[in-house]
């Protein structure tokens, strides 16, 4: 298993880690199975999403604030309730093919950190479960 710190810039923070997942599973060594992606938080998540249009993220991160407004009738008293609204929409984590050493990714694809309560350092965990021979 492999550890990635992100420092996100803001509140909201869409971060492009495909470099650093990417990474993580070349130095791990395994050359065929399924790579796994895990954010260690309740108010941060991960995806897969296009990677090339910014407007992408843009639009996700309006129809999340419409879901979950910051200003709203929640109980939790932190403050951060829309946060965790977010990542409970989103998930935690993805599962990825990994051939050859690498995350089997499509052309316009990249693997994001989604910030819903920052800015932050966020952990992150790698690891790859080999096909079996």
């Amino acid at each position: 298993m492999h550890r990635i710190t992100i420092t996100t810039r803001s509140s909201v923070d869409f971060t492009d880690i495909t470099r650093e997942v990417q990474n993580a599973v070349k130095s791990i060594g395994v050359d065929s199975g399924v790579g796994y992606v895990f954010v260690l938080h309740t108010t941060a998540s991960v995806i897969v999403n296009e990677n090339a249009d910014p407007s992408v993220v843009e639009d996700i991160t309006a129809r999340l604030d419409s879901l979950a407004p910051q200003l709203g009738n929640y109980r939790h008293r932190e403050g951060n309730a829309p946060a965790h609204i977010k990542t409970s929409l989103i998930g935690n984590s993805v599962a990825l093919p990994v051939e050859d050493g690498q995350l089997v990714l499509g052309t316009w694809q990249g693997i994001f950190l989604c910030e819903f309560d920052g800015p932050r350092t966020r952990t992150v965990l790698i690891k790859v479960i080999p096909d079996k021979a």
